[in-house]
């Protein structure tokens, strides 16, 4: 790609991808990841100009920690679905209800991050929620809350009932006929996926635990209970072993960013991400806790 890599050098860019990215997208990438793994990258480099591979609300914290450098989001029309069911409004009058600390989800608006007390991933909720002083309000992800509350027993949570789609279509059948097929694969589970999922998973992880957990262990084969585009980055990494996606776990917005689209919005250097200053004051306090806190799995 001689092309990207000259309109990369000129603009002094970097490529971030998430792990659900199109394989296309995560080899041209100079970072592929989760969202705690992006969002500290993005405080880390020296570019001038962020290309975000990934839904709306990781290109806004990548502007939220990076003000001064201008963040590129090749298709402002990757927006995360489970994001979108938590706004603002709500989150102010829940905190007015029970007055407990408000621990959000790295997968919210940034209108949302700024009324938030901190922020979390899935690979340090479990940690974040351990080192709040109070009850918690935990939006906007139900299975996530409810998986921390498996090792949280002291605090009381309310959980905002959102989820994400592409987990929640994940079901136990699913995995037990990949598993009839597989007897000697481990199951790895992501903690949206629903309970009943969790229950039956060899190891629940965020992305990036997943990648660490199969790189350590002995076993050779893993059913992969997340998005399937994280096979191909574990496939890459660990080509000695197997790993078994769920067919129908695809997030049809994190598709949505192409290769064309990436080169086109270095050449245009749009959509580009622009965010109220205030807002972004407001918000990259409870990120910054989140990175401070750092990963849990």
């Amino acid at each position: 790609m001689k092309k990207l890599e000259k309109l990369k050098k000129e603009r002094n860019a970097i490529i971030l991808a998430h792990n659900y990215q199109r394989p296309e997208i995560q080899d041209v990438a100079d970072f592929v990841g989760d969202s705690l793994a992006l969002a500290m990258k993005a405080q880390q480099t020296d570019a001038d100009v962020i290309v975000f591979c990934g839904v709306d609300f990781m290109a806004e914290s990548a502007k939220i920690l990076n003000p001064d450098k201008i963040v590129l989001h090749p298709d402002n029309k990757a927006k995360c679905p489970m994001a979108a069911m938590i706004d603002a409004e709500s989150v102010i009058k829940l905190k007015e209800k029970y007055d407990y600390d408000v621990v959000s989800y790295i997968n919210t608006t940034a209108d949302v991050k700024a009324v938030s007390d901190i922020c979390c991933t899935s690979s340090n909720a479990v940690k974040v929620v351990e080192n709040m002083p109070n009850g918690v309000i935990f939006t906007p992800d139900e299975n996530l809350g409810k998986y921390v509350m498996r090792f949280v027993k002291d605090k009381n949570m309310v959980l905002w009932p959102g989820f994400c789609p592409t987990h929640q279509g994940i079901t136990k059948k699913d995995i037990l006929k990949l598993k009839e097929k597989h007897p000697s694969a481990q199951i790895l589970a992501h903690p949206e996926c629903t309970e009943d999922v969790i229950d039956i998973a060899d190891k629940v992880a965020s992305t990036e635990g997943m990648v660490k957990y199969a790189k350590q262990t002995d076993a050779k084969e893993f059913i992969v209970a997340t998005e399937k585009e994280l096979c191909y980055r574990m496939k890459k990494e660990m080509p000695e072993k197997e790993f078994y996606p769920i067919a129908n776990a695809i997030c049809p917005t994190m598709k949505k960013i192409t290769l064309e689209k990436v080169i086109k919005s270095l050449e245009n250097m749009k959509p580009e991400i622009l965010l109220d200053d205030e807002v972004i004051e407001k918000a990259k306090k409870p990120l910054q806790r989140m990175l401070d806190i750092g990963r849990g799995d």
